[in-house]
């Protein structure tokens, strides 16, 4: 089996593996890095819970070819808090009560965080639009998309 070695950071650190042509960003995130936040769950693209950022964009991890991230930068849930403080996202989220059972929670977080980066107040429409690729059977999406427009009116672009 042939390997490739892919040189790629993930929210912020410096990341060299050798890994084969296949490897699927997903697997090599949870199995190689231990970063479990993205969950596998339709393979297909269409739940949106792998949902991970790709130089600020959001792409679905359960079928993107890890060799594609070489020389990129990978954003994961995991990132967003700092050391001391949860992102505004997550701490919207909380606060108004947009988390239910969490599966699909980080997907929805960093699809929002990719559409605040790109439109820092975005409408409750946009929002809904925006979020399209991402499923959660347990809301009514209500206090996700309340959650993201109220962050989003509150401050800019986040880091």
């Amino acid at each position: 089996m042939t390997s490739f070695r892919v040189a790629f950071r993930v929210n912020g650190q410096a990341v060299v593996l050798d890994l084969p042509a296949q490897a699927l960003l997903l697997d090599v995130l949870r199995h190689r890095l231990g970063l479990k936040g993205a969950k596998r769950s339709c393979d297909v693209q269409v739940c949106g819970a792998c949902t991970v950022l790709v130089d600020g964009a959001p792409v679905s991890a359960c079928t993107y070819l890890a060799i594609e991230v070489d020389g990129r930068e990978v954003s994961t849930v995991e990132g967003l808090a700092t050391d001391d403080a949860l992102h505004p996202l997550q701490e919207s989220f909380i606060e108004r009560g947009a988390v239910q059972c969490g599966f699909c929670t980080s997907g929805m977080l960093m699809a929002a965080k990719a559409l605040l980066d790109e439109e820092p107040a975005p409408t409750a429409e946009r929002v809904e639009t925006y979020l399209r690729g991402n499923l959660c059977r347990c809301t009514g999406y209500r206090k996700v998309v309340e959650a993201i427009v109220a962050c989003g009116r509150s401050a800019g672009p986040r880091t």
